[in-house]
Formats: C-alpha cells, sequence, structure tokens
C-alpha cells in the first residue's frame, strides 16, 4: 500500500506504482501514523478498498456508505 496525497493522478503513476507491487493507494494512514508518533499515541489504520483506477471498477456510493460495518465495528472493538 502507498500512501499519497495526489487523489486523482495520470495512469502512468498508477502504473508505476503497480509495478513496484502496489495493491492499494490510500490518502490518510501516514498523516495519521505521523500525528500519532508526534504526540506519542498509539494508532492503527485498517483500509477497505472501495476503487481501482487501473479497472475502472468501484463500488456504488451507497455500497460505500453502509457496506463497511464490520471493519468499523472491528476497529472499535480493538481500541478499546
Amino acid at each position: 500500500m502507498v500512501s499519497s496525497d495526489v487523489f486523482y493522478c495520470d495512469r502512468k503513476e498508477h502504473l508505476a506504482w503497480r509495478d513496484m507491487g502496489v495493491l492499494a493507494v490510500e490518502m490518510e494512514c501516514a498523516a495519521l501514523y505521523a500525528l500519532a508518533a508526534k504526540l506519542k499515541k498509539r494508532a492503527l489504520c485498517i483500509c477497505t478498498i472501495s476503487d481501482c483506477p487501473l479497472t475502472g471498477e468501484s463500488l456504488p456510493a451507497e455500497e460505500r456508505q453502509t457496506g463497511f460495518s464490520q471493519m468499523i465495528e472491528l476497529a472499535l472493538e480493538v481500541a478499546e
């Protein structure tokens, strides 16, 4: 997984990441871990994949809004 602050990039960049073995791109984990380290706190990032820019596949908006309940429940259990 790669952390990037680029929401949309060209296909060439996605292909370069793929060629390096990257399976997913996310935008928040790096910042979360940096802040946790600075504040001497623990952090955990649980990621789900909703879109694939290389293939154009993506989950419908409704499924993204309602379909990640198990991930949220797991995160809350781990945080206790």
